[in-house]
Parts: structure tokens; sequence; C-alpha cells
């Protein structure tokens, strides 16, 4: 493995760009306003499956495909961004929970389309792409690749565990106001909106 200056100056930089918020970070704070803190863990869970996707895919040099092939890259992004905005769509056509419902149910394939969400975004990919490698060392004894898949993981836990603090901060601004099937309807809403938003931000970006 690196160094230990190496691996501090690693430590340091996920710890910053884990609390930075994220597209990720928005969708489980959306889940939860939108379906609960058990719905927010669960996309929360989902984001972190697909994070490993492109663990995967950085340790054996798939994500360089991102940058080569462009049309690959808008393919992805494009395909996310419309995931994204038909989850939004869901929830909102769907807001009108029935007045015994604590909790509007979870929408179809929650864990699965989190999961889904966090492996169509391209510039994830990017991300451990151009950040991991910095933080290798050629001449240590694990194979550069393992390296990868260690250092990714690490980041991915990283992230999760900042995305399962929005989960509780959303969970503990929406519970008060639970109780008002209108305020569900409108959390609903609002959880609908802000995936939609993800998406056309997700299609409209440069880059």
């Amino acid at each position: 493995m690196p160094g230990l200056d190496l691996l501090a100056a690693f430590a340091a930089a996920t710890l910053i760009f884990a609390a930075m918020p994220g597209p990720a970070m928005l969708y489980v704070a959306a889940q939860t306003v939108a379906h609960g803190a058990r719905g927010g863990l669960r996309s929360a869970l989902g984001v972190h499956l697909g994070g490993y996707v492109h663990v995967v895919a950085a340790a054996l040099g798939l994500a360089v495909l991102f940058q080569t092939v462009p049309a690959l890259y808008l393919a992805f992004k494009l395909a996310g961004a419309a995931y994204l905005c038909w989850l939004g769509l869901t929830l909102i056509l769907g807001a009108t929970p029935h007045p015994d419902a604590a909790v509007p149910p979870p929408a179809p394939g929650g864990l699965g389309a989190s999961a889904l969400v966090e492996i169509l975004n391209p510039k994830t990919a990017l991300f451990f792409l151009a950040f991991l490698p910095q933080f290798t060392d050629p001449s240590a004894a694990l194979p550069l690749w393992a390296q990868l898949a260690v250092l990714g993981a690490a980041v991915n836990l990283a992230f999760s565990a900042a995305d399962l603090a929005a989960v509780a901060l959303a969970a503990g601004l929406t519970r008060r106001l639970r109780d008002a099937v209108r305020t569900r309807r409108l959390a609903a809403r609002l959880g609908g909106g802000t995936l939609i938003g993800l998406g056309v931000h997700l299609a409209t970006s440069r880059t």
C-alpha cells in the first residue's frame, strides 16, 4: 500500500469531498423526505452498492472508456438523467397517500432503483478515475488494481456515511410533520421535484 503520508493526504481529501453535498446526497435526502427514514436508508444502501460498480470499473481500467468514447459517456449521462426524472414523476404522480398511512410506500424497486441511479452516473466513474490514481504507489507490493480497489472502497464508504447523515437530517425534519396528510403529499412532491431537478441538471451539464 502507499506510504502513511500519501494515505493521510488521501484520507483528508476523501473527507473533504464526502462532506460536499452532491447528487447522491440530494437523492437520498429527497427519498427520505418522500418516504421517511426507511426509504432514505434503502436508497442510501442502493447508492452504496451502485458505487462499487464504479470502484470495480476504475480498478479494471474500464472507466477510461468514458474519456476515450464520448458517445458512451453521453449515453450514460442521458440515461441516468432520464431515470432520475422518471423516479421524480413517479413520486409526484403517486403523491396521494392514504389518510391512515404514516409514510408513503416506497417507489417500485427502491434498492435496485437507487443502485441504478448511481451506476448510470458517469461523473462518479470519472471522479474515481481522476481521484484514486493520485494516491497509488506503483512501487508498493500491492498491485495497482488492488490499491485502486481498496482506496475506492474506502471512498465509497466515506461517501455513504455522508449520505446516512443526510438521511438522518432529512428524517428529523420530516418526522414532526408526518401526521398531516397534506404535508406528506407535499413532501412526496418536493422529493419528486428534487429528483427531476437533479435529472435536468445532469442532462444539461457540460461535463
